[in-house]
């Protein structure tokens, strides 16, 4: 078993700033290999120190790209489009800078957060404006992407979070318009859960397109403790090859009474690194025993 398994720095704390480089200890006595970032914005993070830290505490980073209705490929705004670009284009620096090969993330924009925004019907024409858009924006991202030796991957969200790509096959869709060996899908299991048929199946479709995975249970509880198939899933990375990294996002919390709103990140209440650990472990047996019995 080859695959590094990380954590998103959410788990922890959003945003994730200087003081809290203090949890990467945490985070390798937990079993991980890495972290998922959200790419930082100014002033979060220095980049220098932040790879220190990450060296020196043995762990690789992946970087999870933060796109808003002001940095958006799809948006009819041209300044907005622009900007999302440029948006894009920071994000392969901030990889560069911070030893990351991978972005991934809904890099097509028009986000639908927590459906803060109730979707509207869509036109024809209106709909191949927002594709041709998003495809001309990660081409320009990719030839710099392509420069620095980052690779973007195209995440599906759910029905309820983007109104671009919704399946697996939708991004692949995207990906394979761009054309690009810079810019492959990045697959979310818990967005999977609702939107495609089959995982394993929509794995295998996907096949060498995937340079990114994340590990999600269907609740976003911790991997283990809900109902996606894990031994299904891993003998189906394992065949189709895939050594990337996987990301663990558990941001289910404790004490969620009625009225809370489980769409919103909220901080731990309480130290869950022994949970974290036997999710990793969870993980790490099911692709152990996939790759035994290839």
């Amino acid at each position: 078993m080859t695959n590094p398994i990380g954590i998103i720095s959410m788990f922890y704390a959003r945003p994730f700033g200087p003081e809290h480089l203090a949890i990467l200890p945490r985070m390798k006595a937990a079993g991980c290999d890495f972290v998922e970032l959200l790419v930082p914005e100014p002033g979060e993070l220095d980049l220098g120190e932040t790879r220190r830290a990450l060296e020196a505490n043995g762990l690789g980073v992946v970087l999870a790209a933060r796109v808003n209705l002001t940095r958006d490929l799809a948006s009819p705004d041209d300044a907005a489009h622009k900007a999302g670009i440029a948006y894009l284009e920071t994000c392969v620096e901030t990889a560069a800078a911070l030893g990351a090969t991978i972005v991934g993330g809904p890099l097509y924009g028009a986000p639908l957060v927590f459906a803060g925004r109730p979707p509207t019907p869509v036109s024809e024409p209106d709909r191949q404006r927002k594709i041709d858009q998003v495809v001309k924006g990660l081409k320009t991202a990719a030839r710099r992407a392509e420069g620095e030796g980052v690779v973007f991957g195209i995440e599906p969200l759910n029905r309820f979070e983007t109104d671009i790509a919704n399946t697996t096959a939708h991004g692949l869709a995207l990906a394979e318009a761009v054309d690009s060996p810079a810019v492959g899908v990045m697959l979310d299991t818990f967005h999977m859960n609702m939107e495609d048929p089959s995982i394993p199946e929509a794995i295998h479709r996907a096949g060498r397109r995937i340079i990114h995975f994340q590990a999600n249970e269907n609740n976003r509880g911790f991997v283990g403790s809900g109902h996606i198939d894990w031994p299904a899933v891993a003998r189906a990375l394992i065949a189709v090859g895939y050594a990337g990294p996987i990301t663990l996002e558990p941001f289910r919390r404790d004490g969620d009474g009625p009225g809370t709103p489980l769409a919103q990140w909220r901080a731990p209440h309480r130290n869950e690194d022994e949970e974290l650990a036997a999710s990793v472990a969870v993980l790490k047996g099911a692709l152990r025993f996939a790759e035994a019995g290839r």
